[in-house]
């Protein structure tokens, strides 16, 4: 409670002394889109001790009509200073928990659900930590009517120095520095006009709300410069998509639990969570890959991961357990593949960390892993392995999602039936379209 209060201290005196005009809180809803909305300095205060009402009803997967009064209340540890913008150095912005009007938390927030996992994660002496590659795409316009076009076409690690791209890259991680957010590597990617930025190891909780600040920062400078930038995983057809592709490992306290001391390789904790994640990857499939076009990435044929299976050196697989740096047993990590940067962070992390804790609670054994190539192997080959493959689109990912208890325990009744629900009218409204493939494909002959 002390350092809460501290924190708000210190956000009041920052607040005055950096002559500060709007403070933006900012939470997130159901499908993982960023809201906000801003009050003055004289409200900071009352946000602090009462939160500050806003009506639920308007945001997805929030409040029903008849239940419509909600609190955000700002998290004074997520403050900073918003280095971007009109309202650059004079605006700064904070994440909110929501509460319902009685103060318990909202049933319904994302952020939410994710404290709640990661507190069972603690109750076993757990810390889950973090570090997602973000991928996307940068276009000369947004125009979904109108023939993507990208502003390079380079490759993987193309140095593409004078280029419009690369400015904006570089600007990027300049913003992101400027708020704290500290980047590990940053680079062009597979696909024309394609980009990469890793980010650097934290908790799951802290790495969340960074992401939701990456995405924005990211089109924001893009837009600045007068190009579009998209995290859609396969906006373009015949290219590689964008993967979210994140490791992970857990820590108690300063010792990382993936770490065997003896061996020097994973410990018995990580290769049940390695197992936990293979058990139930079909299962949490809606969850880190939740758009109809996320499975347009996955199919087999590109460098994402269609099939269920884990290695140390093969990028076919969905795990990847990464080299250990060495005499450095901290970076001990998996790598698990699958979600793409559409998801919404904090119901991802909380599903992918639901898994792997259901591995060590329940001694989960973990198989051989893949050593061959999957995309060369045959569809009896794999079969013949017990290799199976994720879920082929949206609609047989939220198969697997209803029927998995482990999913509806991590998510909540709230938001698991308010996803169920809508993302199955998502499904449905795509089934209806006719696209420019049928057309040219059916069109000229029947």
């Amino acid at each position: 409670m002390m350092t809460m209060m501290r924190q708000q201290q210190y956000v009041l005196r920052t607040v005055e002394e950096r002559a500060v005009r709007l403070i933006r809180l900012w939470f997130t809803d159901v499908n993982g889109q960023l809201k906000s909305f801003a009050i003055t300095p004289a409200e900071l205060e009352t946000a602090f001790t009462e939160g500050m009402h806003f009506d639920g009803s308007s945001i997805d997967g929030f409040s029903r009509v008849q239940e419509c009064d909600v609190l955000a209340r700002p998290d004074a540890s997520t403050f900073e200073l918003l280095p971007f913008g009109p309202e650059a150095e004079h605006s700064a912005r904070m994440f909110c928990d929501i509460e319902n009007v009685e103060g318990t938390p909202f049933a319904g927030d994302p952020r939410y659900v994710l404290k709640r996992n990661l507190a069972r994660a603690r109750q076993l002496g757990f810390t889950f930590m973090v570090a997602p590659e973000m991928e996307f795409f940068y276009f000369a316009e947004g125009d979904p009517t109108k023939p993507l076009k990208p502003l390079d076409s380079g490759s993987y690690f193309d140095l593409t120095l004078a280029d419009v791209a690369s400015d904006l890259r570089r600007r990027t991680i300049g913003m992101l520095e400027a708020m704290s957010i500290p980047v590990e590597y940053s680079f062009h990617e597979d696909s024309p006009s394609q980009h990469e930025i890793d980010l650097r190891y934290t908790d799951a909780l802290e790495m969340a709300d960074t992401v939701m600040t990456f995405r924005l920062l990211v089109r924001e400078i893009a837009l600045e410069r007068g190009v579009y930038a998209t995290f859609m995983p396969k906006p373009l057809a015949g290219v590689q998509g964008s993967g979210m592709h994140t490791h992970m490992s857990l820590f108690h306290g300063d010792t990382n639990v993936f770490h065997d001391v003896e061996t020097g390789g994973l410990s018995q904790p990580a290769r049940q969570f390695i197992a936990g994640l293979l058990v139930h990857a079909r299962e949490i499939c809606a969850v880190t890959n939740q758009l109809v076009n996320s499975y347009k990435r996955l199919a087999p044929g590109s460098e994402a991961p269609p099939y269920v299976t884990w290695a140390h050196n093969n990028r076919s697989a969905l795990i990847r357990v990464p080299v250990t740096k060495k005499d450095k047993p901290s970076s001990t990590r998996i790598e698990y593949r699958a979600p793409d940067p559409a998801c919404n962070p904090y119901l991802a992390f909380s599903v992918i960390l639901a898994a792997g804790l259901r591995g060590i609670t329940e001694g989960y054994e973990l198989p051989e892993e893949t050593i061959a190539n999957l995309f060369e192997l045959t569809p009896t080959d794999r079969a013949k392995a017990g290799i199976v493959p994720l879920p082929v689109n949206l609609s047989e990912a939220l198969d697997e999602m209803e029927r998995s208890a482990l999913v509806h325990d991590a998510l909540g009744d709230h938001i698991f039936e308010w996803f169920l629900r809508n993302k199955r009218a998502e499904f449905a409204e795509y089934r209806a379209q006719v696209t420019p493939y049928e057309l040219s494909r059916y069109l000229p002959s029947w």
